[in-house]
């Protein structure tokens, strides 16, 4: 019997990073084949790449079938002198999600690294008052997205951020409010850094109403650990992969998602960039058959 969740997907899967690039899928292209490949959901991706006029794109996505799940900021958060750039971002964002009704309000925490040299640009961990100007400001974001726009804030632990390891995420779940935030819980970024997505899941559910769905090729893993290669070009390599392909036990994974009732957002989101333009929609295609046939959506 099929889990009674809402299946969707993410520009990421398309190999869009940025709001504008030749290297990218041309986002009428995207919406195209999104639905092709079978879904009714859509994250907006970066800001800018699919239109950012609500009046301009709600027409387009009608048109498709599809809504939207979420819209998502990525800066250093810990940066005190980036608020007036976070809040701003958080009104330029909040006011097209509000109009789509999307329910969520994504939060990333921005690299430390460059992610394609992979040279350090911040310190790889915080000091405690780091860690404690980090929570401080994702509640204030938090609170000012629900007040003004009515959105859920969900923060996503990203691979060579501030919060990436399991240890980083269990003391970031106790510190946070879970009123005002919850995880939006990437199984291919935890097993990227060495962490069971499988029993991670089963601990915190209560605090998990989106996942972030894909894989991790184990070999590449390894090779990218040992030689140290940069994030971008481990992805490029094809470090992340088709949930039917890596270390991620998809079906143990199920068992959990079917044990605790699991009612949230499932959105296939497995980093490619760059990516060739005919090499999404393949696996966007076999990613959605392989996920029914293992009883997640129909």
């Amino acid at each position: 019997m099929a889990l009674n969740v809402k299946v969707g997907t993410a520009p990421d899967s398309w190999g869009v990073w940025f709001p504008d690039d030749p290297k990218q899928t041309p986002w009428k292209r995207f919406l195209d084949e999104v639905v092709k490949a079978g879904y009714q959901w859509t994250e907006l991706g970066p800001f800018g790449y699919l239109p950012p006029e609500p009046g301009r794109l709600a027409p387009v996505l009608r048109e498709h079938g599809l809504e939207v799940t979420t819209g998502g900021i990525m800066r250093h958060f810990e940066d005190s002198d980036l608020w007036p750039t976070i809040e701003a971002e958080v009104n330029m964002a909040g006011p097209m999600l509000q109009q789509l009704e999307a329910p969520y309000l994504l939060l990333i925490e921005d690299t430390y690294t460059n992610l394609f040299t992979g040279e350090p640009t911040r310190p790889e961990t915080l000091d405690d008052d780091g860690w404690k100007r980090l929570i401080d400001a994702l509640h204030r974001v938090a609170q000012l997205a629900r007040s003004r726009y009515g959105l859920q804030s969900l923060f996503h632990p990203h691979a060579e951020t501030h919060v990436e390891y399991e240890d980083q995420i269990e003391r970031f779940l106790e510190d946070t409010d879970p009123q005002l935030i919850a995880l939006c819980f990437d199984t291919g970024h935890h097993a990227y850094r060495g962490g069971d997505a499988v029993e991670f899941m089963r601990r915190h559910h209560t605090r998990i109403p989106y996942l972030h769905i894909k894989s991790v090729n184990g070999g590449l893993r390894s090779r990218v650990n040992t030689e140290h290669i940069p994030f971008a070009k481990a992805v490029e390599m094809g470090v992340f992969c088709e949930p039917s392909e890596g270390i991620v036990d998809f079906l143990a994974f199920q068992d959990v998602l079917e044990s605790i009732n699991y009612r949230g957002w499932v959105i296939v989101e497995q980093d490619m960039y760059p990516a060739p333009f005919d090499k999404p929609l393949p696996i966007a295609k076999r990613t959605r058959e392989y996920l029914k046939g293992i009883g997640i959506g129909e």
